[in-house]
């Protein structure tokens, strides 16, 4: 095989593995915290490609500064009214937690194509992202690096040590591992679940609106392009094991990889059917992901 082509591809599935790791943050957080599929999910990447673009339009080139805390605020705000109004109604029933939320997508969904149309909408890259860095010489000889899959990158990795920090270095973190692991006890003890829910709901929705910002960056964002990404990060969820930040970023980067090569060497449909395949194998050796977090609701259900 070509090391340029798999370097390439391997580089791609990186960049990947990025969004879906931005992604699979909150989905995380929110199952493993709250254990609440949020079907709506995808849609606050969508809402936060889309304000991204809003920036980029108002703003002009330096529209990054503006885009970044618009988004999380944005989405932020918005998984704060959906947690407020639907979920918290629906604790303990996931099948119907499941069908509101998906509901709510399409409804999301539907206003973006009423807004925007239901072609994507180009937000171009600022200048300082517009160029590659190329490797001269040796077995990679003409292997590019596009600055802008670099900033995600980059971006993911600046995210994924900033919450991890937060969940073990911090008081919020203390008290999301209390709850985490025993609902019960850890409101016993003082903490206030249902403000640490809002609260973990709300930040998961907003790392998901800064996911799109990078996505716009890469692609046009459309009505739909949340839900092509759902699927994906509920596997990083799975995989990594359920409620684990650094479970997500290993998943993500696996999946990621796994991704790019099949679609390089087959088709997009049949890559996704062998992730697919191997995802369920995988299950079958280990049922709890790959970094299983020790808790009592997850035990008894």
């Amino acid at each position: 095989m070509d090391p340029v082509f798999l370097s390439g591809q391997l580089f791609t599935g990186l960049s990947v593995a990025s969004l879906l790791l931005l992604t699979a943050l909150g989905l995380a957080l929110s199952f493993g915290l709250m254990r609440v599929i949020n079907m709506a999910h995808g849609e606050f990447l969508m809402i936060g490609g889309y304000l991204t673009y809003l920036a980029a339009k108002m703003t002009g080139p330096g529209y990054l500064w503006i885009a970044f805390p618009l988004a999380f605020l944005g989405t932020a705000l918005l998984g704060a009214l959906l947690e407020t109004l639907v979920i918290r109604r629906l604790y303990g029933r996931p099948l119907d937690t499941l069908l509101a939320t998906w509901g709510i997508s399409l409804i999301l969904q539907q206003a973006a194509r009423q807004v925007f149309g239901s072609t994507g909408v180009p937000v171009t890259a600022p200048a300082w992202l517009s160029g590659s860095v190329t490797v001269h010489g040796g077995v990679l000889d003409g292997l590019s690096f596009p600055y802008v899959r670099l900033f995600v990158i980059v971006l993911a990795a600046l995210v994924l040590g900033v919450m991890w920090w937060v969940l073990t270095r911090s008081r919020l973190g203390m008290h999301v591992r209390a709850v985490n692991s025993n609902r019960e006890m850890a409101s016993a003890l003082g903490v206030n679940t249902r403000r640490l829910d809002l609260l973990v709901f709300s930040l998961g929705a907003g790392i998901a609106g800064v996911a799109g910002v990078g996505l716009a960056l890469l692609a046009p964002v459309n009505p739909t392009v949340g839900a092509a990404y759902i699927v994906n990060a509920f596997l990083v969820v799975v995989v990594g094991g359920v409620g684990s930040v650094l479970g997500a970023g290993v998943a993500a980067l696996l999946l990621g990889f796994v991704t790019a090569l099949a679609e390089g060497l087959t088709s997009s449909s049949l890559a996704q059917a062998i992730m697919l395949i191997l995802v369920v194998a995988f299950l079958q050796w280990k049922p709890r992901g790959l970094f299983p977090t020790q808790s009592r609701a997850l035990e008894e259900s």
